[in-house]
């Protein structure tokens, strides 16, 4: 009753339950082809980046202003919330925490630095600074660097350890940032429920994603650029040995070196907590459920790949995990660990059971880094299209590194999560759309430090734009998985032509999804109401095309209109890529020439989208405006999942 009589007050958007939302560079710099030596703008330094997220270890190499770093800009309105154990410069030049329930943290008080180490990772990939030598214990050795290492720092804390971080605190974030004068903001944050946008504190304040599976995408929003995670050219592989001579080859970030010292192996099974547990759960090496007095001191079998907090707190001495599917995620573990081929595993278990005299015996070797020459893809865990909400937006937008990404880290955090791994790092290697989001803020940046009177709309499109085309043969989703490609800086800040889009497109697309007028004008603060006839959503001038068909034929066209930033006199020709042979699908563009007279001006086109499609199927194509110079990329998208 509560909540309708707040429904219908003035000012009041939407009444939601305050849930939480969950957090979801040695080498990924360089491998998008952005050297530190790039074409840099002057602006550069005068950029704030928001950094929402579990705050800052302010003392890290990447946060220092020893480098020239004159006082904040101008525009900075916003504040340090300083205290004894925490102090800005002119890198992290503010910082502010939400707390809005009151209640102490984890450690006691209530502070703004980072004891879980994502928030600090983050930023630093982010606009952290220039730091030579870094690594995560060896691995992963280089020059770490944000994408914007010149840019200021503005961090919001809402997230607070195992607590996550309210939508009330994530929300208040959002509004001190946006007061503040930030330029641009980096969250990667997301909840595990498909919400209404106007439900959805990310979507309402203003990109953290889950996968794998189809229809994962949570920060779909159109005014949000929702960014998927891709691997990068490096590998790790940590091997297996055992007593009779085999050897298997593993994956995991193994940092523990046994200096070939040999452990008896124990199959999980075989040892079962026999006052909470059994053989069928010990298999599986899940908490609770190993005998301490039979594992301690050896190398536990698991049937299933688990984060080792089991065998880690059993006192075993490594751990030999599997997977059925091909694994391309290198995880850290807090003993040394590695995870084989089902197999592989089979031929392991099958020794350390069906032993006569001696007893099995084997030991894991350090991890070795590799060069991955198939990259990049799609890693194995980022979120998946379609859009749950409106499918004729294509979500992801684009992806960027996710995997093995080397930054700063917050020396209290554990190096894995776990409790009790007593390793404490500068650096970490982690994993996740949660560090493929701050790679496509530092860009996005980037952008803005050449074109600071761009809309975040026409930045967004030049990021799009020009992304590299991925491979549907290594990445079966698609675009549904990788949306417009893999970020590509080499011409983002020249993209030749932008689709841009203004409050007046976004209240049109909110319309369309079911907001009143009132509803409208408490967030425009004018006098917006709905057009009497409102276009459909995939009539939203968005940098890619999708289509969600029913079963059968369909036939639909498209609007859109672009905007030169480009040379003032230049002719644009239409290129379209349709599916191989034997897929029914055709796509006409009319106008299939846009010439320009002057930079700004705008031309608008339809894309006709027909033919005929199958259960659970997907049809890629690609459209190109193309002047000789720029190559303007959508993608285009057909499916049904039905």
């Amino acid at each position: 009753m509560m909540t309708n009589v707040i429904l219908g007050m003035d000012g009041v958007v939407s009444v939601f339950h305050n849930d939480k939302n969950y957090p979801h560079t040695t080498r990924s710099w360089d491998f998008m082809g952005f050297p530190l030596n790039v074409e840099r703008s002057n602006m550069e330094s005068d950029l704030i980046v928001g950094v929402i997220d579990f705050g800052i270890w302010p003392e890290s190499e990447s946060f220092q202003d020893d480098s020239g770093f004159g006082p904040p800009p101008t525009k900075w309105k916003g504040r340090c919330q300083s205290s004894s154990n925490f102090t800005c410069n002119n890198k992290i030049i503010g910082a502010q925490y939400f707390r809005i329930d009151g209640n102490v943290t984890e450690d006691g008080i209530a502070s703004l630095r980072d004891t879980t180490g994502h928030g600090t990772h983050t930023a630093s990939i982010a606009a952290g600074g220039v730091v030579k030598a870094a690594s995560f214990l060896g691995f992963g050795q280089g020059t770490a660097r944000g994408g914007v290492p010149s840019a200021r720092i503005a961090v919001y804390k809402p997230c607070w350890g195992d607590d996550g971080c309210l939508f009330s605190d994530v929300l208040a974030a959002f509004d001190a940032a946006i007061s503040d004068g930030v330029d641009i903001i980096s969250i990667s944050l997301g909840n595990t429920l498909i919400r209404p946008y106007f439900m959805d504190s990310i979507a309402i304040g203003a990109v953290g994603n889950h996968g794998p599976s189809l229809g994962t995408v949570r920060n779909h929003a159109p005014w949000l650029l929702s960014v998927g995670a891709s691997t990068i050219d490096r590998k790790f592989t940590t091997k297996v040995r055992l007593g009779n001579g085999m050897v298997f080859e593993g994956t995991s970030i193994n940092t523990f070196d046994l200096q070939n010292k040999t452990f008896p192996l124990i199959y999980g099974g075989d040892a079962p907590d026999t006052i909470s547990s059994n053989s069928s759960r010990s298999r599986f090496c899940i908490a609770d459920t190993l005998n301490r007095t039979l594992v301690k001191d050896k190398i536990v079998v698991c049937d299933a790949l688990v984060n080792g907090t089991e065998a880690f707190v059993a006192g075993a001495a490594g751990t030999i995990m599997h997977y059925v599917h091909p694994h391309d995620i290198p995880y850290s573990f807090p003993l040394p660990a590695s995870y084989i081929h089902a197999d592989d595993a089979a031929r392991v278990i099958s020794y350390t059971r069906n032993f006569t005299s001696t007893t099995p015996f084997g030991t894991i070797l350090k991890s070795v880094e590799l060069m991955d020459k198939s990259t990049p893809y799609v890693a194995s865990f980022s979120t998946r299209g379609p859009h749950p909400l409106s499918p004729r937006i294509l979500k992801p937008d684009l992806v960027a590194p996710g995997v093995s990404i080397v930054a700063a880290w917050s020396p209290i955090a554990p190096v894995t999560g776990i409790e009790g791994d007593e390793r404490s790092v500068s650096f970490n290697m982690a994993h996740g759309t949660s560090m493929a989001c701050p790679h496509a803020t530092a860009i996005a940046a980037y952008v803005k430090s050449f074109h600071p009177t761009w809309s975040a709309a026409a930045i967004k499109s030049a990021l799009m734009t020009t992304a590299s085309p991925m491979s549907n043969a290594m990445n079966e989703e698609a675009e549904l998985a990788y949306g417009s490609g893999h970020i590509n800086p080499s011409n983002v800040t020249n993209p030749g032509l932008v689709y841009d889009a203004n409050e007046g497109d976004y209240v049109k697309f909110l319309c369309n999804e079911g907001l009143s007028d009132s509803r409208i004008r408490s967030i425009t603060g004018d006098n917006s109401s709905c057009p009497e006839n409102n276009t459909t959503n995939w009539d939203l001038n968005y940098p890619s095309i999708s289509l969600a068909a029913s079963l059968g034929a369909f036939d639909n066209t498209f609007m859109r209109t672009v905007t030169n930033v480009g040379s003032s006199n230049s002719t644009y020709k239409a290129t379209v890529t349709t599916p191989q042979e034997g897929q029914s699908l055709a796509i006409k563009v009319q106008p299939s020439t846009l010439t320009f007279e002057s930079v700004g001006q705008k031309l608008s086109f339809s894309v006709r989208v027909s033919g005929n499609i199958g259960m659970r199927a997907l049809m890629s194509a690609s459209l190109v405006w193309d002047d000789g110079q720029h190559q303007v990329r959508s993608p285009i998208v057909v499916f049904n999942l039905s």
